[in-house]
C-alpha cells in the first residue's frame, strides 16, 4: 500500500465485539455468509430505491445481483455486489464504530452472560454481523464505490485492533467483500468454505428467498470428472494460460421465489402446495392454507398452512413447531416459538419480518411487543380459518378436528383471549348420536326447556362413559351428556366457567336434580323427603362403615339401575386427574368421595332391612365393602384392596348357591 493509507483504531467497543466474535460467540459459524448477503441485499435495495427518487443518479440497475467469487489457490471467497456501494467515511462510521448508542452497556451485559448463547443474543441486537465475517478468516479486505462517486475505498483489517483504509481509483459501483480464509483443519475446525456444495448449501438454508439473484461460477472438471478449479483466475481476470478464457459460466443459487410476498391472487393453489411440501416435508396436500399481509408501524408477511395429517410427533416431548422466521427474506430460525402458542404447533409456515435484527434471538422475540402482537395476530387468523371451514364445509372440519382437536382444546387452558372461538370450535362425542360429534352451540340448541347446564361426563374410553352409572337417570329422562374422552378434558372443563351463558356440569359431580329441571319441582321435593325418611338410620351407617374410603353416603336422583355410584363435590379433582398428576410425578392428596346409593335397588332396599333388623350383623359391613368396590369399578377406578375385595366377593357368593 502506498503512503495513502490510513492506519486507524476500532473503537473500544468494537475491538471488544470483536473479539468476542472471533472466539466464537455465533453458534453456528456458516452464518458469516447470511450476514453478508443480507448486507449486499440491503445494498441493492438502496440503490434501486435511490435512483427511484434521484434522477440525478448515475447508476446502473438493470442487472441488480449478488456474486459469489471462490478462489482455491488464495483461498479466498468473494462476496460482490453492484449495489448503493459506501465512501469513506460511511466504512468509518458504519464499520470502524457502532453506530448505536449504549455500546458500553452492551458491552457489560455480555460480560455478564454466562454461555455463549445469551452473548450472541446481545450481539444481535446492535446488527454487527459483518464481524462474524473474522470467524472464518483471518483477513478481509472490502473493496467499494458508492454510487454518484468518482472514486472509491479499499478496507482491510485483521480484526486485531486496526485497520487500514485507501483510495482507490477504477472501481465499479458497489462492495466487494473478500474473506482470506483460515485453515479448513485449523483449532476451530471451519467447514471448507471454498467447496460450491457447502456455499450452495449455506445459500439454500439461508438466503433462498433474497429478492435478488445470488450468483457464482460453476466449477470446471476435467477429463475425469475432478475439480479443476472455477472459470475465473485467482486475480479475476479472466485469463488462463495467457489466453483470453471463455465468460464464466454462471449459476444462480437462490431460487427468489418468497410466494409470502406476492398477492394472494397471483399465487396459484399448485404452488401453495409444492411450498408446503418444502417446508413441511410432507406430501399430502395442506388442509388450509393462511395467507395474509400487515402494513403500518411493523410490516411482515406471513403464509401458513393447516396440515391434513397431524404430525406423527405431535404430542412428543422432542416435538417441534413449524413456523420459520425470515426477516426482508434472510432465513433466521426455524420452530419460532414466540410466533405461535404451544397449542397451534401443528401450523407449518413462515412469516417475514421487515424491522427485526437478522441475529435477533428467541429470549428478545419473547418480549418484543411488536413480535407480541403478530403472535396475537396470526392466532386469530389461523382459528378464523378453522373456524370459516367449520361454517363452510363441515366435512372437512370435522376431519381437521378428529386431527387437531385434541391439541386445539390444549388453547382452552393456555389461551384465554381466544377462549371464545375455541369453545365454538369444540366438537366432541355425545349421547345424541353415536356416529356423530356435535358443537357445544348446536348442544345448547338441543336443551331441554328448563335446562340451564351443558351435562358432559370424562372417562377413558367412549365405552367406559356410555356404561357409567351416572349415565342412567340422563338416558332415562332423554337428556344428552358430552362424552368427553381426551386427557386434556379433564383439565380444561374445569377452567371454562360456561358457553353461551350455561354452566358447563360434570354429571359426576354435585347434586342432580333433573326432576327440578324438568319443572317437577314440588313432586320432587316430596319424594326426596319420603325417601330419606326410610333410609335415616341406613345412612350414617353406611358412611361409619366407609369412613375411610369416603366423606359422605347419600341417596342418588342419578341412578336408575345400578345400586350404587361414587361422585365428587363441585370443585373435587377427578380420579382421572388424579392419575395423571401422579402419572407426571406430582403429589396429589387423595381425595375422598361420595358414595350416592340408589334406593330402589333391590340390593340397597335388601341392606337397608337387613341393617333393621340387625345392625351389629358383621356381615353388613362386608356388603358395604362390596358395594363401594362395586361403585368403584363401575367408574372405571382402582380399587384400593383388590385382592380383599375378590375374597369378600367369593364368599358371598358362595354362599348364595
Amino acid at each position: 500500500m502506498g503512503s495513502s493509507v490510513e492506519t486507524l483504531e476500532f473503537q473500544a467497543e468494537t475491538r471488544q465485539l470483536l473479539r468476542l466474535v472471533i472466539h466464537s460467540i455465533y453458534s453456528n459459524k456458516d452464518i458469516f455468509l447470511r450476514e453478508l448477503i443480507s448486507n449486499a441485499s440491503d445494498a441493492l435495495d438502496k440503490l434501486r430505491l435511490e435512483s427511484l427518487t434521484d434522477s440525478d443518479l448515475d447508476a446502473d440497475t438493470s442487472d441488480l445481483h449478488i456474486e459469489l467469487e471462490v478462489d482455491r489457490e488464495a483461498r479466498t471467497l468473494t462476496v460482490r455486489d453492484n449495489g448503493i456501494g459506501m465512501t469513506r467515511d460511511e466504512l468509518v462510521e458504519l464499520i470502524g464504530t457502532i453506530a448505536k448508542s449504549g455500546t458500553a452497556g452492551l458491552l457489560e451485559k455480555i460480560k455478564e452472560s454466562k454461555d455463549a448463547a445469551a452473548a450472541q443474543s446481545l450481539i444481535g441486537q446492535f446488527g454487527v454481523g459483518f464481524y462474524s465475517a473474522f470467524m472464518v478468516a483471518d483477513r478481509v479486505t472490502l473493496l467499494t464505490r458508492r454510487a454518484g462517486t468518482e472514486s472509491g475505498t479499499r478496507w482491510e483489517s485483521d480484526g486485531e485492533g486496526t485497520y487500514q483504509l485507501e483510495p482507490v481509483d477504477g472501481l465499479p459501483v458497489g462492495t466487494s467483500v473478500i474473506l482470506h480464509l483460515k485453515p479448513v483443519d485449523g483449532e476451530d475446525g471451519l467447514a471448507d468454505y471454498l467447496s460450491a456444495w457447502k456455499i450452495r448449501q449455506i445459500v439454500k438454508q439461508y438466503s433462498d428467498f433474497i429478492r435478488w439473484p445470488i450468483r457464482m461460477a460453476r466449477e470446471r472438471t476435467g477429463a475425469t470428472g475432478q475439480v479443476t478449479g472455477t472459470d475465473t483466475d485467482a486475480d479475476g481476470a479472466g485469463a488462463t494460460d495467457g489466453a483470453e478464457a471463455a465468460a464464466p459460466e454462471m449459476d444462480t443459487l437462490n431460487s427468489m421465489k418468497a410466494l409470502w410476498a406476492r398477492p394472494r391472487s397471483e399465487v396459484t393453489e399448485a404452488e401453495y402446495h409444492e411450498f408446503y411440501r418444502q417446508i413441511s416435508r410432507d406430501w399430502l396436500d395442506p388442509a388450509e392454507t393462511v395467507h395474509m399481509r400487515a402494513e403500518g408501524n411493523f410490516e411482515y408477511e406471513a403464509l401458513l398452512f393447516i396440515p391434513s395429517p397431524a404430525p406423527l410427533d405431535l404430542f412428543s416431548r422432542e416435538a417441534r413447531g413449524g413456523v420459520q422466521l425470515y426477516v426482508k427474506r434472510v432465513f433466521i430460525m426455524d420452530d419460532c416459538e414466540a410466533l405461535m402458542p404451544n397449542y397451534l404447533r401443528f401450523v407449518k409456515g413462515v412469516v417475514d419480518a421487515h424491522d427485526l435484527s437478522l441475529n435477533i434471538s428467541r429470549e428478545i422475540l419473547q418480549h418484543d411487543r411488536q413480535i407480541q402482537a403478530v403472535r396475537r395476530r396470526l392466532v386469530k387468523k389461523v382459528l378464523g380459518a378453522v373456524k370459516t371451514m367449520q361454517a363452510k364445509d363441515a366435512e372437512r372440519y370435522r376431519k381437521l378436528w378428529s386431527q387437531f382437536g385434541r391439541v386445539l382444546k390444549e388453547g382452552l387452558v393456555e389461551d384465554a383471549d381466544n377462549t371464545e372461538t375455541l369453545l365454538e370450535l369444540v366438537s366432541a362425542p355425545s349421547t345424541h348420536d353415536p356416529e356423530a360429534t356435535t358443537t357445544l352451540r348446536e348442544y345448547v340448541g338441543r336443551m331441554k326447556e328448563g335446562q340451564d347446564a351443558i351435562y358432559y361426563l370424562t372417562g377413558e374410553t367412549r365405552s367406559v362413559v356410555e356404561n357409567s352409572p351416572h349415565m342412567e337417570a340422563f338416558a332415562a329422562k332423554g337428556y344428552e351428556v358430552l362424552i368427553l374422552t381426551d386427557p386434556i378434558d379433564e383439565v380444561w372443563v374445569e377452567q371454562v366457567p360456561a358457553f353461551d351463558g350455561h354452566r358447563l356440569q360434570s354429571i359426576a359431580k354435585g347434586q342432580v336434580d333433573l326432576d327440578g329441571a324438568s319443572g317437577d319441582e314440588q313432586e320432587a321435593d316430596g319424594e326426596k323427603a319420603r325417601r330419606e325418611q326410610d333410609f335415616a338410620a341406613l345412612l350414617p351407617w353406611l358412611g361409619e362403615a366407609l369412613s375411610e374410603q369416603v366423606k359422605q353416603v347419600r341417596l342418588s336422583s342419578r341412578l336408575t339401575t345400578s345400586a350404587a355410584c361414587i361422585v365428587g363435590d363441585a370443585h373435587d379433582m377427578t380420579p382421572t386427574l388424579e392419575k395423571m398428576y401422579r402419572a407426571m410425578g406430582q403429589q396429589v392428596p387423595p381425595v375422598r368421595r361420595i358414595l350416592e346409593i340408589n334406593p330402589a335397588h333391590p340390593l340397597i332396599t335388601g341392606l337397608r332391612a337387613a341393617h333393621a333388623a340387625d345392625a351389629d350383623d358383621p356381615a353388613l359391613a362386608e356388603i358395604a365393602e362390596l358395594v363401594y368396590g362395586g361403585a368403584l369399578l363401575a367408574e372405571g377406578g382402582d380399587l384400593p384392596d383388590p385382592a380383599r375385595f375378590a375374597r369378600l366377593l367369593t364368599e358371598r357368593l358362595t354362599r348364595a348357591l
